[in-house]
């Protein structure tokens, strides 16, 4: 369906979990990915996570602020060339305090508590995750939950639609939603979904808006340290 005919709405899919379609216009996204490729681009660049277990993720990534690896994080990056880690910008982290307020505004359903700074009354948005989709990557069922606050967890969308799949905070199986993220959609989940496990079981190659020139998928993911 032609999405400027039909437009999709905000939908609130778990208490504390919010879907925004389109809330980043066209320029918004081509001023992220241009930043994306900057962070990218070594030392501290886009890497390959291995996991404990000896197996790799298919999603590449790129961290800011605090390097995360499994399952903790550090300063430099300590499973790939050892560097310090690339700072955390002051305007990522306002974008990540206005997406809370747009998703989880004061009255609207699924509205949630989180950690505020005293001085601001604002989250400290401190750490960001990059992960660079291919048409073939995937992410496995999991849980954001090796911070120290239980802010929301903010998710931006650039590139290839994907299928986001978020589930229950007791195990990876049922129930859970699928919800299609496009290019430009902001997520959001904290409070009693803080620690809901989600995942990406799918991307859809070729859809990204041509305009933007990008082949693939890059998901943002904003959060909290509390440290």
């Amino acid at each position: 369906m032609d999405a400027e005919l039909f437009p999709r709405p905000r939908t609130t899919i778990a208490p504390g979990a919010v879907h925004v379609p389109d809330w980043l216009d066209a320029r918004a996204q081509r001023e992220l990915l241009a930043a994306c490729r900057e962070w990218a681009v070594p030392p501290a660049g886009l890497r390959t996570v291995r996991t404990p277990g000896g197996g790799t993720m298919t999603a590449r990534q790129v961290c800011l602020g605090w390097h995360w690896y499994p399952y903790g994080y550090a300063r430099t990056v300590v499973d790939g060339d050892g560097t310090p880690v690339k700072p955390f910008p002051d305007w990522l982290g306002e974008l990540g305090r206005r997406a809370v307020r747009d998703a989880l505004e004061e009255g609207a359903p699924g509205t949630v508590p989180y950690d505020e700074a005293p001085a601001t009354g604002k989250p400290l948005y401190d750490i960001a995750l990059i992960n660079f989709y291919d048409g073939d990557a995937r992410m496995g069922m999991h849980r954001d939950s090796d911070e120290e606050s239980d802010a929301p967890v903010v998710s931006l969308s650039l590139g290839d639609s994907c299928v986001f799949r978020f589930g229950n905070t007791e195990s990876r199986a049922r129930p859970y939603t699928d919800v299609e993220l496009r290019s430009g959609d902001l997520f959001v989940f904290g409070g009693p979904s803080r620690l809901a496990y989600h995942g990406v079981p799918k991307v859809h190659p070729g859809t990204a808006p041509p305009e933007l020139g990008l082949a693939g998928r890059l998901n943002v993911t904003l959060r909290v340290s509390g440290r």
